[in-house]
């Protein structure tokens, strides 16, 4: 059974998008591919850990089908793919429209708030003046 929230979306596959992008090491892979696919090798040169670590790395995006390799000759390049990250834009993109009501009715209170205490003030310093000028 699926949990409320997710309408159309994959929660297996929502969750593997969010556990591949809680590492940085994958975010930042992943904008350099959002550039243009990449070896394995161009991929790890601006970390300083093992190729056997980044491709553990590139490993969970590959599961998570946020990236995919090709093969050109020896080379297998990888490459971004959209459909994940659309998956997850999507359904943050509902907790952002909740939170914009919500912020949009608390403007209201506030600014109903901020019109009841100026009328308030104006009536307070109306009945001070009246009593300084007996």
């Amino acid at each position: 059974m699926q949990p409320s929230g997710y309408g159309q979306i994959d929660a297996a596959r929502l969750d593997a998008t969010f556990a591949a992008l809680a590492d940085p090491t994958r975010r930042a892979i992943l904008a350099r591919l959002a550039s243009g696919e990449a070896s394995v090798r161009e991929l790890g040169e601006p970390f300083s850990m093992s190729q056997a670590a980044i491709s553990k790395h590139l490993k969970v995006l590959e599961r998570a089908g946020l990236i995919t390799h090709g093969r050109e000759a020896q080379r297998r390049p990888r490459r971004l793919e959209a459909a994940p990250l659309a998956e997850a834009n999507e359904w943050l993109e509902r907790y952002r429209q909740f939170w914009e009501e919500s912020y949009g009715r608390l403007d209201v209170l506030l600014a109903e708030l901020q019109q009841s205490t100026k009328k308030r003030t104006r009536g307070t310093r109306r009945a001070a003046t009246k009593r300084k000028g007996r």
